[in-house]
């Protein structure tokens, strides 16, 4: 009688914490740290990587960087407007009459595989309506830089060509990206105000399902200056607005557009912060939007 009552408690409790067990289940894993965010898109994925609270500065501009963490991304991409520029009189460049020792850019950009790439927009000299190279830089123009790979793909670097439907302005509103479409290639688009360029860059160390990080940055680049400190100047480059900006991961099997929001990226400020001055409200840091202004000579806070 004993041995039946002690089976018959054996089965009942055996089916009890089964169908615990089966319940649990049901709603996804037992470890709450497992769990995937309710909207991991706008917040965190259950996997992704934070980034550092500070990188390392490479001496040679004034720039403004936001860096994403090392995980699988695909890419980067925002909305921005193009800044107002205005030069140091007293530091034209002896070698090019009618140019400058600094020049502004605005570029997205990586690092995976032991590879880096700086693509968008420089101040760039144009081919005028006669036909003749401008002495002065008068537009934004998309530029693509590489760096050499182990697997023998050497450096290299290219423009878009001198052509009007590729020369953007101070003021114009863009919309620019770069994605891994496939193992080893980065589609680059940037368009707005009724223009657009599209250019596909062939990256060694560039592979989907490999861990590498993406940038977003805003900079005062300096003639022959690249490695060294920066070189004192008035320069400002000011009023460039980033209305948001995205990194590219793949969810649910699709490619998905995640806001870089501020727990998303290291903000860099190099040299130093006493160079910028970042505009952004709480709201807008949730969707990497803010208003950039660079000053070579220091900002008033």
């Amino acid at each position: 009688m004993k041995t039946y009552y002690f089976s018959c408690m054996y089965l009942a409790l055996s089916a009890f914490f089964l169908a615990v067990t089966s319940c649990a289940s049901c709603s996804g894993s037992n470890d709450p740290d497992h769990k995937e965010p309710e909207d991991p898109i706008h917040t965190y994925f259950s996997d992704e990587v934070k980034p550092p609270s500070s990188q390392t500065c490479f001496q040679g501009a004034y720039y403004r960087k936001m860096v994403s963490s090392k995980d699988k991304w695909l890419g980067i991409g925002g909305k921005v407007t193009l800044p107002e520029i205005t030069f140091d009189e007293n530091r034209k460049n002896p070698a090019k009459p009618g140019q400058y020792l600094d020049n502004p850019s605005l570029y997205l950009g990586g690092h995976m595989g032991g590879q880096e790439t700086d693509i968008g927009l420089t101040w760039e000299v144009i081919r005028e309506a006669n036909g003749t190279i401008s002495a002065e830089r008068k537009a934004f123009r998309p530029f693509i830089r590489w760096t050499a790979h182990a697997s023998g793909q050497a450096s290299g670097y290219r423009n878009a060509p001198a052509e009007e439907p590729y020369y953007w302005y101070s003021g114009d509103k863009v919309t620019i990206s770069l994605e891994l479409v496939e193992d080893y290639k980065i589609r680059f688009i940037i368009e707005g105000e009724g223009k657009r360029y599209e250019a596909d860059v062939e990256c060694a160390g560039y592979k989907r399902g490999n861990t590498g990080e993406f940038k977003r940055v805003n900079a005062i680049d300096q003639v022959a200056n690249e490695g060294k400190p920066i070189q004192p100047t008035a320069t400002q480059v000011e009023n460039s607005r980033w209305d948001e900006t995205w990194l590219l991961r793949i969810h649910d099997g699709k490619v998905v557009k995640a806001p870089m929001h501020s727990g998303r990226a290291t903000d860099m400020r190099c040299p130093d912060e006493m160079y910028f001055n970042i505009v952004s409200t709480d709201v807008e840091k949730q969707k990497g939007s803010e208003t950039i202004h660079i000053s070579g000579g220091g900002w008033r806070h």
